[in-house]
């Protein structure tokens, strides 16, 4: 059931919090083997929750009443381990709930697990993890998307309804276009960043993965709203309502089309067919800048992540392995913990921060993204929402990019961009290739999350993508 299914459900008294709960823990028990979705599952705390869920009365009851929910394991649930998929923070217990969290958690909301992640939320794969790789239920031998692959497969393999994911560069919509959910980037500063472990702050977004665009918006809402412990969110109020169907205007970016894989491309002329047919305006638009937004992305998120890891220096988080040691070999120690890819990007980001090199690459990086912005802002002017493909491929197999760091980043190169203008992007399910999902991406203006969420949930009414199942998973 899609996440509305499941609290229609509960509100008819159909079925209760704690057999919601059991089923999906069950769920996770039989099929989490072969996927590796999820780094811990809190069973007892999970029921625990449920039963004192169900003892509230009717009034008190909030708009995710009894909703099992998964949690990348890099944002904060307090009492719970928060690795961020790395061996630095193994043994790192949350000590309070991301501010994301708690406004779940207040709509009652039930946390029963922490996904698999790349390190530090650094990878287009969920192959760099530093515990195991997470698997594509559509084809385990495939990558499920990064970095919040773990919440993208267990939504895909329906092991519960909806799941909390980063999006710094595509984190989101990447793996749910790879595992066939719909998951939405909110526009920067819609939803608090606190408690979300850093990799790049001016681009950190916390957001929902989830069947329908419809569930999607409801999490939304639940979340969004300016924090105090967060001077990035924004400070006006924001309409979240579900949008009626408009004939929208709808830019196809074309040389995105023309860059992706043939049948990916045919994936994407169907969806803007379908409006099209139904009386939206279509038109080409160019948006060339998005070609520089790689170079520019790995240049400024690298650059961040040199600074945001300095603080793993053995002092707060780290394991120490003895008395008396000197401050320089615990910083040794605990640094060589790292894996490649936070090694390989704390490097670079170190280097273009440098003295000699700061202004030819990250002062050039800043004015480039302060560029694409305003391009972007201007054609968004001229329509209502922007059509591209959400990856340029359907999900590669384990292992074939991985010594190839380039040909791997260039997997994000329908999403960077849009992360860098700090603008709303929902991917959802609009076609299969070979038996694997395509995804498609609607990007809008700032703070119309709900345009673009309702666009795709229109869609979505339309076709039955997002209805479909891996197979061995229907049961």
């Amino acid at each position: 059931m899609t996440a509305h299914q499941v609290l229609e459900a509960i509100r008819q008294g159909k079925i209760g919090v704690v057999e919601v709960v059991q089923q999906c823990l069950e769920r996770i028990k039989r099929w989490d083997g072969d996927l590796g979705a999820f780094l811990s599952v809190a069973d007892e705390a999970a029921l625990k929750r449920a039963e004192q869920l169900e003892k509230l009365p009717q009034d008190e009851r909030g708009a995710l009443f009894g909703l099992p929910i998964a949690v990348k394991d890099n944002i904060l649930v307090k009492g719970q381990t928060a690795t961020a998929g790395s061996k630095i923070l193994e043994n790192f217990t949350a000590p309070y709930d991301a501010t994301a969290v708690k406004r779940l958690l207040s709509a009652g909301a039930v946390v029963v697990g922490k996904t698999n992640l790349d390190e530090f939320a650094m990878g287009s794969s969920c192959e760099h993890s530093a515990f195991f790789v997470t698997r594509n239920p559509w084809d385990t031998a495939r990558v499920p998307g990064g970095s919040s692959g773990g919440s993208a497969a267990a939504v895909a393999a329906r092991l519960l309804p909806a799941a909390l994911g980063s999006d710094t560069g595509g984190s989101i919509r990447q793996p749910a276009s790879l595992c066939g959910v719909t998951g939405h980037k909110p526009t920067y500063g819609l939803v608090s960043r606190y408690g979300l472990i850093a990799f790049a702050s001016s681009l950190d977004t916390i957001g929902p993965i989830a069947q329908t665009a419809e569930d999607c918006l409801l999490l939304l809402s639940v979340m969004a709203g300016r924090d105090g412990k967060d001077a990035t969110t924004a400070p006006h109020k924001v309409d979240l309502r579900r949008k009626p169907f408009e004939r929208w205007r709808i830019g196809v970016v074309r040389r995105a089309l023309e860059a992706a894989d043939g049948a990916v491309a045919e994936a994407l002329e169907s969806v803007a067919a379908l409006f099209a047919q139904n009386g939206c305006v279509l038109k080409d638009v160019d948006a060339g800048v998005l070609e520089d937004a790689l170079a520019v992305y790995y240049i400024i998120a690298t650059a961040e992540a040199s600074a945001n890891l300095a603080r793993y220096s053995g002092v707060h988080y780290a394991r120490r392995q003895g008395e008396g040691e000197l401050a320089l070999q615990t910083i040794r120690e605990t640094r060589a913990l790292f894996g490649t890819e936070v090694k390989r990007r704390i490097l670079l980001g170190t280097y273009v921060l440098s003295a000699g090199y700061y202004n030819a690459y990250y002062l050039r990086a800043v004015t480039h993204r302060r560029a694409l912005r305003a391009k972007l802002l201007s054609i968004l002017r001229e329509v209502d929402m922007l059509l591209l493909p959400t990856s340029p491929s359907v999900a590669f197999r384990l292992g074939e990019k991985l010594d190839d760091p380039l040909e791997m980043y260039a997997a994000d190169m329908m999403t960077v961009g849009i992360s860098l203008a700090g603008l709303p992007a929902v991917s959802f399910p609009c076609g299969f290739v070979d038996g694997l999902p395509v995804g498609a991406q609607l990007v809008g203006r700032p703070f119309e999350d709900a345009v673009v969420l309702s666009a795709a949930a229109w869609f979505q009414q339309q076709t039955d993508h997002h209805k479909k199942v891996p197979a061995g998973f229907e049961a």
